[in-house]
């Protein structure tokens, strides 16, 4: 493989979300502008329309290319549209959800991570997808994790959170609750705990504070409610201190979160290991809905994304808060 570029891909998303205003107000903004040559995969016309309707400035520089430019053409001075024309782009309403969506959407991320793989892009940043959609064309995939495994050939790639107050990793994805227990294991646990870590220090000099939380109430009370805690998740906890990081737990996960309440708040732990999904994105999202990064990590490549969805109900409005997107291609393109 060729030595990559230093580029960061920008994919819009579902077309009738958010993503393609949230991408043009991110490519309006300068600390995004200097974080490094930016290219976008997307649609010209979808992009036109959507700055019509919200009042948004397609970017005056911006060069349109077509798919398949080679990149030996491609600036690196101003951002680029890589255009994949398709015909619904002239008649996708906001806030529905489409077929045409969920293939473009696809479509486009493929392409991204080809080109990434190929050497051609550093990291991708991709735009919110619909599930929906998605799986109405013919994409059978939970969400971006999954899907960005399937492209790569990683068998289990992991969901990091990144925001300046915590980091968050995820040892479950998007597992119903009652598969939960049967996917722990002492090595999953490390392997979420040392990616997280990795993702912290891509912004931190220091090492971090982990907390790894239990799966039971009360952590399972020394295994009345549970035994997790004792077969898995301390284990866990003692392999990584062994292994030099700074960790507690398994912490009780109902008060884990109290430090980050009232005037003089502050967290015991600068990354929390959460074993499902909701369990550490509920307290994330309290504490960083505008300003969090979704990052995949354990793939070839750095993959960040906003932490919110396609937002429907604001869709082509305007009102679509970009603040998410913008850190997702600052974590992308830092070195």
């Amino acid at each position: 493989m060729e030595q990559r570029l230093q580029r960061t891909a920008i994919t819009l998303g579902d077309a009738a979300g958010v993503g393609p205003e949230l991408v043009l107000s991110a490519l309006a903004d300068q600390a995004v502008r200097a974080s490094g040559p930016l290219l976008v995969y997307g649609n010209e016309t979808l992009l036109r329309r959507v700055a019509a309707a919200t009042a948004l400035p397609f970017p005056a520089d911006a060069v349109v290319v077509p798919a398949h430019t080679p990149f030996a053409e491609l600036p690196q001075d101003c951002p680029v549209v890589l255009d994949f024309p398709f015909p619904e782009a002239e008649s996708i309403e906001p806030g529905k959800v489409c077929a045409a969506c969920g293939r473009q959407a696809y479509q486009w991320i493929a392409a991204a991570v080809a080109d990434i793989l190929a050497g051609k892009a550093q990291a991708l940043v991709t735009g919110p997808i619909n599930k929906k959609a998605l799986h109405e064309a013919g994409y059978d995939f939970p969400g971006h994790t999954e899907l960005l495994g399937h492209l790569t050939g990683v068998d289990r790639p992991d969901m990091i959170f990144y925001s300046p107050q915590l980091t968050l990793g995820l040892v479950t994805i998007h597992e119903a609750l009652i598969r939960v227990p049967q996917l722990l294991s002492v090595e999953r646990i490390l392997q979420t705990l040392e990616r997280a870590c990795a993702i912290y220090q891509r912004k931190n000099a220091q090492p971090p504070r982990i907390g790894v939380l239990g799966l039971n109430p009360h952590a399972g009370e020394a295994g009345i409610f549970g035994d997790e805690e004792v077969r898995i998740i301390r284990p866990a906890v003692q392999a990584a201190r062994a292994r030099g990081y700074c960790v507690t737990g398994p912490l009780v996960p109902d008060t884990a979160f109290a430090h980050a309440a009232g005037p003089h708040a502050a967290l015991p732990f600068d990354v929390c290991i959460a074993m499902y999904h909701d369990q550490g994105l509920i307290p994330f999202k309290m504490l960083a809905f505008d300003e969090g990064v979704n990052v995949t990590a354990g793939l070839p490549f750095l993959r960040t994304s906003p932490d919110h969805g396609t937002a429907f109900d604001l869709a082509w409005k305007g009102i679509a808060r970009p603040a998410s997107l913008i850190q997702a291609i600052l974590l992308a393109a830092a070195p």
